[in-house]
């Protein structure tokens, strides 16, 4: 656990001293930075496993930062820590890219546990036994977290990843919809599942230049990923 490096962005001075403190107790080592242009610097100067990153920020809000840093590695987990309690917030951040969100004040405990959650999820991925997946015309390759047809190359997040994993491995087969949320998130309710569906749409439109393949909506049950070719 020595090795793994977290960046924190938090301009809350008491809460970002305690977490830190926390973290460094628990093994991490934790880069903090007070503002979002430093967490971006922060970014592009070092390798990190994991971001924790909160959403109302100087200079550069959590959001934007998300997005940087996606544009730059699709695999890295991150983590929202925010006040911000609304839907379309946690859904937003979703799009973007995020894994998971917590919302503040949280416990220690959760956070935690929730890295842990993540580093043991990287760490299975690459060591898939399960290299690659043909699926119609696309290639799957779970531990490269990489979507290929043809020339082209669709480089997904973790948790988009997870999700297809599991599709792919009950190829033609109906996962139901509360199994998917306890594999991903580690349990089921009305938030996640909308979460889920963010993470579904995305998986479509991914895979939506074959017919021959499709994410169906098995109605009151869950989801199918049918390859018809």
């Amino acid at each position: 656990m020595k090795d793994v490096k977290i960046l924190y962005v938090e301009d809350d001075e008491a809460l970002s001293f305690i977490t830190k403190d926390e973290l460094e107790q628990a093994g991490y080592v934790v880069k903090h930075c007070e503002d979002g242009e430093k967490g971006i610097e922060a970014f592009n100067q070092d390798h990190y496993d994991l971001a924790i990153l909160d959403i109302m920020l100087p200079k550069m809000d959590g959001f934007s930062i998300a997005k940087a840093i996606r544009m730059k590695n699709e695999e890295m987990p991150i983590l929202f820590l925010s006040a911000k309690s609304l839907e379309e917030d946690r859904l937003k951040g979703f799009e973007i890219g995020a894994d998971d969100y917590i919302t503040k004040p949280f416990s220690m405990d959760e956070l935690l546990f929730k890295i842990k959650v993540f580093l043991k999820r990287k760490r299975l991925a690459h060591a898939n036994e399960k290299k690659s997946y043909q699926l119609s015309t696309y290639r799957f390759e779970p531990s490269n977290l990489l979507l290929t047809r043809g020339e082209e190359r669709i480089e997904l997040t973790a948790k988009e990843a997870d999700l297809m994993a599991l599709l792919a491995s009950s190829l033609n087969e109906t996962l139901k919809r509360e199994d998917i949320l306890i594999k991903l998130w580690g349990k089921n309710d009305y938030f996640l599942g909308r979460s889920l569906d963010v993470f579904i749409s995305r998986l479509r439109k991914h895979l939506s230049l074959d017919q021959y393949i499709a994410i169906q909506t098995v109605r009151g049950v869950g989801f199918k990923l049918k390859v018809m070719a």
